[in-house]
């Protein structure tokens, strides 16, 4: 199976193109980030950004659902988010990268569990905030900028997928797929 990340900024579109690719008969693993933030906050907890929890939890639950999702039947899986884009928020929040995330990269690239290209979904020039989603736009340049640098800092290819519909983007992923099996890139 090849596993591919799906990245990008806050609000970039990710999780609507992930569906597509789903709906195209693709195996995908949702992000965790999202998910953790909306539980805490239902529990009370309104920035579960700002716990000292938080990094370690996300890192977790992506092993959790990587690893559950390793058996799912599928030739191309994609997850969106990983634990690289966990070091690129751990570095956004000006954390240090803790013992169990440090961990978590170490595995993921001593066994090669994802490929190295890296869809990078770009921002599309504003930010639709939502209960989870509590960022400026300039912070999601930001934020975009330190993935880049985090997933280059780890020998991961960027494959820009640049704003359009969801549609045009994930055809633009597809493409570059075949592109892939074609020994073209």
């Amino acid at each position: 199976m090849k596993r591919y990340i799906l990245t990008g900024a806050p609000g970039s579109g990710k999780t609507l193109i992930l569906r597509q690719l789903e709906t195209q008969g693709y195996g995908v693993v949702e992000e965790a980030a999202t998910d953790l933030i909306a539980l805490w906050q239902a529990r009370g907890i309104p920035e579960p950004w700002q716990q000292g929890f938080f990094i370690d939890a996300i890192a977790e639950l992506q092993w959790q659902r990587q690893t559950r999702a390793a058996v799912e039947p599928v030739a191309i899986q994609f997850h969106d988010r990983s634990p690289v884009c966990t070091a690129a928020l751990a570095t956004y929040l000006a954390r240090p990268v803790s013992e169990g995330l440090a961990r978590e990269l170490n595995r993921i690239q001593a066994d090669s569990i994802f490929e190295k290209q890296v869809f990078f979904v770009r921002n599309l020039g504003f930010i639709k905030n939502t209960e989870a989603r509590r960022i400026s736009f300039e912070d999601t340049l930001r934020f975009e900028r330190i993935h880049e640098e985090v997933y280059r800092s780890l020998g991961f290819e960027l494959v820009f997928i640049e704003p359009g519909s969801v549609t045009d983007r994930a055809a633009a992923i597809v493409r570059t797929l075949s592109r892939f099996n074609a020994g073209q890139m």
